[in-house]
């Protein structure tokens, strides 16, 4: 394949990129967006196929690898596709983040061992056979370009945090670990000092010309302990924002190591994927009212975030059942409804459909209330809502809605905890204090869906349990809302 049909095949896979990520900026386009990416990547691999077959220094045991690299590895995406519970969707994408991560280490790597295959040596004075010769008989030192050193080292360092970052989270979100703060003694010293080592040699793996390849390997290892401390110190209620700024990370070391590849789709998706997750975690960031360069340097949230404050079991609470539930949303004239994690741990949004599809019936208005960051990743309760065929007319984020839980005679609020808690506006000591909550102690009435009375996932106790217009509904989500249902 010629290098001028290359470049416009992979122009060509940028665009549908960019075209994907715009369609899924609404769940009215997203599947659209999403074909755009497939399409897109299979260009993207095709053409890199097609310039390796060109390739006389492949040999048959070359292709025999890619081959089971592709089935392998297109064979776990397309099992982990169809098995993949939308409830563990949060852990698959910070896996995924660390499998990024880890590849562009590898690329650096390979790029700095055997840099002759990537069009980086410098030749100054010497001619390129005598380079080439030079390097196969060991005799001559390899001296590799400084921007590319910069480039494949930036783009090993990120890739590295980006690794082992990704698999605390996944191991928070998992459950596989605590998913309270960790906090190293001294952290933010210690994280200074591995970012100023890193940054230094750097520099000196510059000045010897890629030749102190032990300067390069020392740099990843202290990249990937970097990535440890900087996302065990944050808890699992702020995994939300590590995964979206991870997201960001990968994109990033990609983009880098385009460069050093020179190939224009890898350059082009690293930058949307950089840019848009580090938009994405600065809207959340003010979702959450946390500081977007704390998260960029990690730690944040952790000297605050703790468990929860007094126990508040003895307070007097008013506990309904599924008929009540029915009858007061039956006789209502508006109903708000506040999908959270619960409701996507109980599988409940099928049934949560049906029950407002009986209400819709009945007359009355039913629309749904989207906080940022509800559940455990961004767009989670969206794309739970479409896959139970809620009309995309009836969903509407924090900004929009607010206001209309005033004029409503219901707010259902179905496993949503702590963007709820009206403790963000009034307790000036809490860990979410400042963060902009669904306004839903302004509706008429509080119909809560929750297993129990304990804490969120921030690990405190949410005020709205214990107002005189809240019936709490303590049972599963999918079981309530099905007798909720049969009720009618």
């Amino acid at each position: 394949m010629s290098a001028n049909l290359a470049a416009f095949l992979y122009l060509m896979s940028g665009v549908l990129f960019i075209m994907a990520l715009r369609g899924l900026s609404s769940p009215a386009t997203s599947r659209a967006g999403n074909r755009y990416g497939m399409i897109g990547m299979l260009i993207a691999v095709g053409t890199t196929l097609g310039v390796l077959l060109g390739d006389d220094k492949l040999d048959g045991t070359s292709f025999i690898i890619l081959a089971i690299a592709i089935a392998g590895g297109g064979g776990v995406g397309a099992y982990i596709a169809r098995k993949i519970a939308m409830t563990d969707m949060p852990q698959l994408v910070a896996a995924f983040h660390s499998l990024v991560g880890l590849a562009a280490v590898l690329v650096a790597a390979s790029a700095l061992h055997a840099p002759e295959n990537f069009g980086i040596l410098t030749l100054s004075e010497q001619s390129f056979d005598a380079v080439m010769n030079g390097l196969m008989s060991g005799e001559m030192p390899v001296a590799i370009s400084s921007i590319s050193l910069i480039e494949l080292s930036l783009g090993a360092a990120i890739g590295a945090i980006t690794f082992t970052g990704s698999v605390i989270a996944f191991a928070k979100l998992n459950g596989n670990m605590s998913g309270a703060p960790i906090l190293l003694p001294q952290r933010h010293l210690l994280n200074i000092v591995l970012g100023l080592a890193i940054v230094g040699l750097i520099i000196f793996l510059m000045m010897s010309e890629g030749n102190a390849k032990w300067a390069f390997w020392l740099l990843t290892g202290l990249a990937l302990i970097l990535g440890v401390t900087l996302i065990i110190p944050i808890g699992g209620a702020d995994m939300p924002v590590v995964v979206s700024m991870l997201n960001s990370y990968s994109g990033w070391a990609a983009a880098a190591l385009g460069f050093t590849l020179g190939n224009i789709a890898l350059i082009i998706t690293g930058a949307l994927v950089g840019s848009s997750g580090a938009i994405l975690s600065y809207i959340m960031c003010k979702g959450m009212n946390r500081s977007f360069i704390s998260v960029i340097l990690g730690g944040f949230g952790a000297d605050e975030a703790g468990p929860a404050g007094g126990s508040n079991q003895d307070r007097p609470v008013k506990i309904g059942s599924a008929e009540d539930a029915a009858f007061i949303m039956k006789n209502a004239s508006k109903v708000i409804i506040v999908p959270g994690y619960g409701m996507a741990v109980a599988q409940a949004q099928h049934i949560l459909k049906e029950m407002a599809d009986r209400l819709k019936e009945e007359g009355v208005e039913v629309s749904y209330a989207i906080h940022p960051v509800a559940g455990r990743m961004p767009g989670h309760m969206n794309v739970l809502l479409a896959e139970a065929q809620v009309p995309y007319d009836e969903v509407f984020e924090l900004e929009d809605i607010n206001s209309e839980f005033s004029t409503a005679d219901v707010a259902f609020v179905i496993g949503a905890n702590d963007v709820t808690n009206p403790a963000a506006k009034t307790d000036t000591t809490s860990p979410i204090y400042g963060m902009p909550i669904l306004d839903v102690e302004n509706a008429r009435t509080v119909l809560f869906v929750k297993r129990s009375l304990g804490s969120g996932y921030a690990g405190i106790g949410n005020e709205l349990f214990y107002q005189d217009s809240t019936m709490m509904l303590l049972s599963d989500a999918k079981k309530m809302v099905e007798n909720i249902v049969k009720s009618f």
